[in-house]
Order: C-alpha cells, then sequence, then structure tokens
C-alpha cells in the first residue's frame, strides 16, 4: 500500500515546515490532518485514485486540492516535488529521529545544526561521546532520554503495528479466497493471537491449486518481491514493510497446523508436554495415540477435546492459566465486538480533531452504536486545541442542541480533562458539573518519579470528577515508555471511586496494554473499551481494543460500554 509512505511523507514535511514556528502552523496542521486520515484508510489510495481521480482524493478527510495534486503527483510518478526540495535543506532523517523519546521536530534540527546529527548512525556516535548532554537546553537528563528512547526504537526493528499488519493479512486472506484456487485461507501466528506488535504475516492455505496461488499472490499489488517458494511454502516481502509466509495444509491436517502456526510457543509446549503424560502425541499433524493413530488434527476444536479441554481463545493462547482453566471447563466467556454499544472517546474539530461533532455522531450510528460521547480536550492541552472554561460552556451548548436532531442514536457530552501536575483537573466545576462524564488523562509533566505521579492520579481519582482514567499508562508503542506509577493501587484507587480505565485502542498505544489489563481486573475495577477517534475512519479501531481486553480476559460485564444507557449513567452517577 502507498498509505502508509504517503502519511509518512506527509508528516515529514509538516515537521520541518513546523521549525519555521506559528507561521506555518495552519499548513502544519493540515498535512498531519491528511496524514492520519490517509495511514488509517483501509482502502489503498492508489487504487481510489485509479477508480475515481482526483475526486477520489477529495473524499478523503482533510485532504483538499492541493494536497490532492500532490498525492496524484507522487502516484504518477513516484516523488512529490515539495518533499524532494524540502529534503534537500533539511537532509535529517525526521522520520526515525523524531521516533525517538525526547526528541521532537525542533530538537531535531537543533542536533542536526550543531552536532551535525542527521540519523540514527550519527546520534548513536554523539552518545557514546557524550556530546549531547552539553548542549544548552539538553543536559544530562535528556541524554539519558534520548539513549533509552533510542533503544526503544533499535528493539522494534522489524516489527509493526498490530493496526497496519492485520489489514494487510487480511486483504492478502480475502484475495487468496476470491481467486477460485484455495478452499480454506486463515491468519495465522501473533496476528491472530491479536499481538500489539508482529514479527511477520503467516497464512495457512488450504487447496490443490498451490502453484497458481503462489502466482496469484505474487502477482499482486501488495507484494513487493517473492524472497522464496517451494511447494508447502512461499516468502513474500510486502510493501508494507513485512514479510508474509503462505503454507499450503492438506484439509485433514488443518486443525494441527493452525493450533501449531498460531502459537505462541510457550502454549505450544506445554499443550505437548500435557498430550505426553495422557500417553500421546501432539505436533504440527495432529494428535496421535501410542501405536500411531490419528485423534484429532481436522479442527482444533477437535484436537483441544482430546486432551479434555474446551476450545481456547487464540487470544488466551499464552500459557498464564488458560490451559489449567480449559481442562476444568472454567475459560471466562470473552468479551466481543459485537458486545460493543458505544465509544465513549471520540474528539471533534473544536479541538484536535478533523471531522465536525455531526460526522462523528453519524458515522458512530453507521456503525451501529447506541451512544457517543464527544470528548474534546480542555486548554492545558494547547498543541491539541484544547478549550478553555468559557469556550467548553459554549461547546457543551453546541453539542446538546445537535443532540435533539439526531435518532437512533444518543450523543452524550463528555471531555477529555487534563489531570494537571498536582492532581486537579483543567476544567472548574461549573463545566464538570455540565457534562454526563468526564475522562482524566496525564498529558504533560511525564517524567514525574512515581510516587509523585501515583499520587497525581490518586488525588484526581478522588476528586469524584472524573468517570474514566484516559489511557492510563502513556504509552505510545514503539516509541515512548509511558509514566511511571503503582499500578495495582491505581486500580485500586480506581475502583473505590467508581471510575473506569480506559483501553484506548489506538494501535499506536493499546493502553492498557493484556498484561496491565490482567494486572488491573484483580482489583475488580471496571473499564472502558474506546477509540480515541480523531477522524471518522477512526471508529474502524475498537477492534484493536477488544483484542487487547480479549488478551486480558475480560467478559462483557467488565466493560461499561456494554452497558445499556440507564446503567452506564448509574456508572457514572455512582
Amino acid at each position: 500500500m502507498e498509505n502508509g509512505l504517503l502519511a509518512r511523507m506527509f508528516n515529514e514535511i509538516a515537521d520541518i515546515l513546523e521549525l519555521d514556528g506559528d507561521k506555518r502552523k495552519f499548513e502544519v496542521r493540515a498535512y498531519r490532518k491528511a496524514a492520519v486520515s490517509i495511514e488509517s484508510m483501509q482502502e489503498d489510495v492508489s487504487t481510489l485514485y485509479k477508480e475515481r481521480g482526483i475526486s477520489g482524493l477529495l473524499d478523503i478527510p482533510g485532504v483538499g486540492k492541493g494536497l490532492a495534486l500532490k498525492i496524484e503527483e507522487y502516484i504518477k510518478t513516484g516523488k512529490m516535488r515539495k518533499y524532494e526540495e524540502l529534503k534537500k535543506q533539511y537532509p535529517i532523517d525526521f522520520e526515525n529521529l523524531t521516533r525517538i523519546q525526547g526528541i521532537g521536530a525542533k530538537k531535531a534540527y537543533r542536533l542536526y545544526k550543531e552536532l551535525g546529527i542527521r540519523d540514527i548512525e550519527s546520534l548513536k556516535k554523539a552518545l557514546q561521546e557524550h556530546r549531547i548532554m552539553e548542549l544548552v537546553g539538553f543536559g544530562e537528563r535528556s541524554e539519558k532520554e534520548i539513549e533509552y528512547g533510542l533503544g526503544l526504537l533499535e528493539a522494534s526493528r522489524g516489527r509493526i503495528l498490530l493496526g497496519v499488519a492485520l489489514p494487510e493479512a487480511e486483504k492478502l486472506r480475502d484475495a487468496i479466497l476470491n481467486s477460485g484456487y484455495a478452499s480454506e485461507a486463515v491468519i495465522a501466528g501473533s496476528i491472530r493471537r491479536m499481538k500489539e506488535t508482529i514479527g511477520d504475516i503467516d497464512i495457512l492455505v488450504s487447496g490443490k491449486e498451490s502453484e497458481r496461488i503462489m502466482d496469484f499472490v505474487s502477482g499482486m499489488d501488495a507484494v513487493e518481491s517473492t524472497i522464496s517458494r517451494g511447494e508447502a511454502k512461499a516468502t513474500f516481502w510486502l510493501k508494507a514493510g513485512v514479510s508474509c509466509d503462505i503454507r499450503f495444509i492438506e484439509a485433514r491436517q488443518f486443525g494441527a497446523a493452525l493450533l501449531y502456526f498460531t502459537g505462541s510457543k510457550s502454549h505450544n509446549v506445554k499443550m505437548r508436554q500435557i498430550a505426553i503424560k495422557k500417553g500421546m502425541k501432539l505436533n504440527e499433524y495432529g494428535i496421535f495415540d501410542r501405536d500411531g493413530t490419528v485423534k484429532a488434527a481436522e479442527t482444533e476444536e477437535k484436537m483441544y477435546r482430546a486432551l479434555g479441554m474446551d476450545y481456547i481463545a487464540p487470544e488466551l493462547r499464552e500459557d498464564r492459566g488458560e490451559l489449567e482453566a480449559a481442562a476444568a471447563h472454567a475459560l471466562p466467556e470473552l468479551i466481543t465486538i459485537e458486545e460493543i454499544i458505544g465509544d465513549l472517546h471520540v474528539h471533534s474539530n473544536h479541538s484536535d480533531g478533523m471531522n465536525s461533532v455531526e460526522e462523528m455522531v453519524n458515522a458512530a450510528k453507521a456503525r451501529g452504536l447506541k451512544y457517543v460521547g464527544i470528548t474534546d480536550h480542555s486548554k492545558s492541552e494547547y498543541v491539541a486545541h484544547g478549550m478553555d472554561d468559557a469556550k467548553f460552556m459554549k461547546h457543551i451548548d453546541y453539542i446538546e442542541a445537535l443532540a435533539e436532531k439526531f435518532d437512533g442514536i444518543r450523543v452524550l457530552v463528555g471531555a477529555e480533562v487534563d489531570i494537571l501536575k498536582d492532581g486537579g483537573l483543567d476544567l472548574g466545576n461549573k463545566v464538570l458539573d455540565r457534562l454526563d462524564y468526564a475522562i482524566g488523562s496525564v498529558h504533560t509533566s511525564l517524567g514525574m518519579d512515581s510516587g509523585s505521579m501515583t499520587e497525581r492520579i490518586s488525588k484526581a481519582l478522588d476528586s469524584g470528577r472524573i468517570d474514566i482514567l484516559g489511557h492510563p499508562t502513556e504509552r505510545i508503542i514503539n516509541g515512548r515508555r509511558g509514566i511511571e506509577f503503582d499500578l495495582d493501587k491505581i486500580a485500586s484507587k480506581a475502583e473505590e471511586n467508581g471510575v473506569a480505565m480506559e483501553i484506548d485502542s489506538f494501535p499506536e498505544r493499546l493502553d492498557l496494554n493484556d498484561e496491565n489489563i490482567i494486572r488491573a481486573h484483580s482489583s475488580g475495577v471496571k473499564f472502558a473499551i474506546d477509540t480515541d477517534s480523531h477522524s471518522t475512519s477512526h471508529f474502524s479501531m475498537m477492534r484493536y481494543g477488544i483484542g487487547m481486553a480479549r488478551r486480558g480476559w475480560l467478559q462483557k460485564d467488565d466493560v461499561i460500554n456494554t452497558y445499556g444507557l440507564s446503567r452506564l449513567r448509574g456508572f457514572f452517577d455512582s
């Protein structure tokens, strides 16, 4: 797909234009908004252009005529003149440098101008020589923060976000199924387990036309090259920047292979140990008795049943007690996306969203939601165009008037309120009193020590003024480690105060993650699975939060946006 490349180019142009300060802020914002829209599109922008030309590009939220022409130029020539000119002027690897915690566009430019740092390699050299701490405005702490961020970036090499990998895998799977050459095609591996980052894509295929399937896949637009090709397996390199293994499996062994190639490794090892104790043998071809008779192989359900277990959902297969629970017939009935009837974290263009309130509500309604909460930013989040108390009052008036025009969906008035450094909230009580609910989030002073941050969040929870703790750890996957605090204490404090903890579905966040969900759940706290939508296209991200919730063993009743409206209001009022 060209989407990721175009989004990166637009973001890099914005990074460079940002160096001019506020005088180009509207141009910067336009590029960033367009980048978000393009990156979150499920359809390839090149396909959209081929089918509908410039008019199709103009339908992308945030893309005006000028940006549409730049996209057209790139699709036709593989280059964008504006981008090429800026890169000559600023030969800096903004894309990777600004992914490092502690480095924004302006700091990247300073590092280039004063130390000649233009890429990751020159940054490493400067860190080894401790030259960064000598710069005015940096110091030893900044250097250590950058060094830590670089470590995170290096550790993430070769892994891409679930939100990038899953759509790519689905397109390949669907194309294979629609080709007419395969009887079955299923995504396996860590994608099927909904891991937050993915090393490669695995697709298992059953059918007698393996050669034709390989020819078909190698000719797809998404495929850049063929790495290897054999009778039972072919490996392709995708334009999305990840490899894909296509494995050909006989139908009679499909369940055994799917179980094996889904993993996890520790889950599979434990299953083999259980089989051995029962006098059986388990491998990727099936479960066998001592005499070699096949006990099960065709389906995963039969494989688990042969060992006296209930079927285990892929998201649970991490050897965290799921095999014991399956043997005791005590597995949870995991939450499903169909049980979500509302989204409680949604932004509009009244702060940093790309669409109007009306467009966001219509998009939520189109997805079958029964209620949606508009939660724009408070004033401290100035980079997100947060509103002060006076503006928020007018914003509330506007939403309440607009809400009356909608049938079939209830519009709730919320806010994402900054939890300030001292634990106070960024909106006054008069505004908070008018809200249906409030999300409290930490956005600033992220470097506080664990004790101070725990005290800060605890004070906000004790205020009785917030109903959801937004993206609690503040981490950005492969980019920012997040804040430090006592999760067990905060989860207990949230439960005590009737505050839900958020599972932010945005692929870069997935916050809380599965391990933290399991820890927090033990306190009895409730959760809200939200999209943190900033565009109408972002509502589709809900499935990633659901994946985290399922990995965290959550059931329907653990999640407040499965509640009907009256029960939800009761939760907020408690």
